[in-house]
C-alpha cells in the first residue's frame, strides 16, 4: 500500500487528521515518508550550502568566534541538526581548519533521515562524527548548534476562524474518496489568540525545542543558531506549501513523494526563548548577515583563485544576499545561554 493508501484507511477508521499529523506522516513515515525514503536535496529543493560553499565556510567561522567568545572551552561540541548531504558542515569544517588553531570540535549530527545521516557518515568520516538520537545529549560540553533549513520542516496545526469560533484545519476524504481539507466540527479551545487573523499556523515543537535547549544552557554554555525563511514577527497563516522536482505541487497530491514545508513564526520562538531565560538576538535577515561577516571580501578572494568560476561565484552569494531572492526571506536567529556576548553577525 502507498502512503495516500495507509492515510485514507486511517482516515476511514479514526476520522480527519490535523494538518500537524498528516505533515508527519508524510515527512517521517518509517515505511513512505519523505525523509526517510527519498529526501530530494538538489532535485525538489536546493539549500544555501548546495548554492555558494562560502555559506558553510561563513558559519564555520562564525562558530570558531563564537567558541573564542566563550572562553575557549574544551571539550566543545559542533552539532548541525538536519545536516542533508553533509555539504555544509564539510565547507564549515574546511574553513575551521585553515582558521583554527588545531582540532577545536567535536563533532555531532542530528538527523532525521537515515538516507542523509549515512551520506553524512560518508562524507564526514575523517572527523568521525557522533550521530544524536536526541537534543537532551548536548548538555555533556559546551555546544555551538547550527541548523539550516531545520525549522520549516517542523509539523505544523493550522486554525481558521469560522464565525466567532476558531476550527482546527485537518484533512479528511472528499465524496470520492480522495484527501481533502476541512474543519473540525468542534471549536479549537486551545487556538492561538489572533486577533484581526482568519487563519494562523503554529509549530508546537518550537516549544519542545526550546525547552531542550533550556535544559542543556542549565548545565553548560552554548549557542544554537537557527537559518530558515518566514516572517519576523506577525505569525504565519496557511503556509503549507509541497514541492516535487522543483515545482511547487498541491500539499495533498503526493504524500510522501513531495517535500513538505512552512514557514517559521520566528516571533513566537523568541518569544517562547525569552520567556525561558534564553538570551536571543535577531531575528535578521540572511543577506546583511551574510555579508557582515564577509561574504562578499570571500567571494573576491575566491574569484581571484579561480578565475574561469567567476560568474558562478557572484551568482551563488548574490542569491544568498539580494533581498528580492533569498536575502530578506530568510532569517537568521541566535538563541544563547546567560552571560555570553552578542554573537557575530546578530
Amino acid at each position: 500500500m502507498s502512503l495516500k493508501d495507509d492515510l485514507t484507511s486511517l482516515i476511514q477508521a479514526g476520522g480527519p487528521l490535523p494538518v500537524s499529523a498528516y505533515m508527519n506522516a508524510c515527512l517521517h513515515d518509517p515505511k513512505a515518508g519523505y525523509y526517510a525514503t527519498r529526501p530530494g536535496i538538489g532535485r525538489d529543493f536546493v539549500t544555501a550550502p548546495e548554492i555558494s560553499q562560502i555559506f558553510g565556510e561563513l558559519l564555520g567561522l562564525w562558530s570558531l568566534h563564537e567558541w573564542q567568545a566563550m572562553g575557549e572551552p574544551r571539550p566543545v561540541r559542533l552539532v548541525e541538526v538536519g545536516g542533508g548531504r553533509g555539504t555544509m558542515m564539510t565547507d564549515m569544517l574546511r574553513a575551521i581548519g585553515k582558521a583554527g588553531p588545531g582540532e577545536v570540535f567535536s563533532l555531532a549530527m542530528n538527523e532525521a533521515s537515515p538516507i542523509h545521516a549515512a551520506r553524512q557518515s560518508e562524507a564526514l568520516s575523517h572527523f568521525h562524527p557522533d550521530f544524536l538520537g536526541e537534543f537532551q545529549t548536548l548538555g555533556d560540553a559546551p555546544f555551538i548548534l547550527i541548523a539550516n533549513e531545520w525549522l520549516d520542516c517542523l509539523p505544523a496545526r493550522q486554525f481558521v476562524k469560522s464565525g466567532e469560533a476558531w476550527h482546527e484545519k485537518v484533512v479528511g476524504l472528499d465524496e470520492d474518496g480522495g484527501l481533502a481539507f476541512g474543519l473540525a466540527a468542534d471549536d479549537a479551545g486551545d487556538a492561538p489568540q489572533a486577533p484581526g487573523r482568519g487563519a494562523v499556523e503554529v509549530q508546537p515543537a518550537l516549544e519542545t525545542l526550546v525547552d531542550m535547549l533550556r535544559n542543556a544552557f542549565d548545565k553548560v554554555p552554548g549557542r544554537a543558531l537557527f537559518i530558515d525563511y518566514g516572517p519576523d514577527d506577525a505569525a504565519p497563516g496557511d503556509t503549507l506549501r509541497a514541492f516535487h522536482r522543483g515545482e511547487q505541487v498541491d500539499p495533498l497530491a503526493m504524500p510522501g513523494e513531495s517535500d513538505l514545508t512552512v514557514d517559521v513564526d520566528f516571533g513566537r520562538l523568541k518569544r517562547l526563548a525569552e520567556a525561558a531565560g534564553l538570551h536571543v538576538h535577531g531575528p535578521v535577515e540572511q543577506g546583511p548577515f551574510l555579508l557582515s561577516l564577509g561574504a562578499e571580501a570571500r567571494m573576491q578572494a575566491l574569484i581571484k583563485a579561480n578565475p574561469a568560476q567567476a560568474e558562478a561565484l557572484h551568482e551563488g552569494v548574490v542569491r544568498l544576499v539580494d533581498p528580492e531572492q533569498m536575502g530578506a526571506r530568510f532569517k537568521v536567529i541566535c538563541l544563547s545561554s546567560p552571560n555570553l556576548p552578542a554573537p557575530a553577525g546578530l
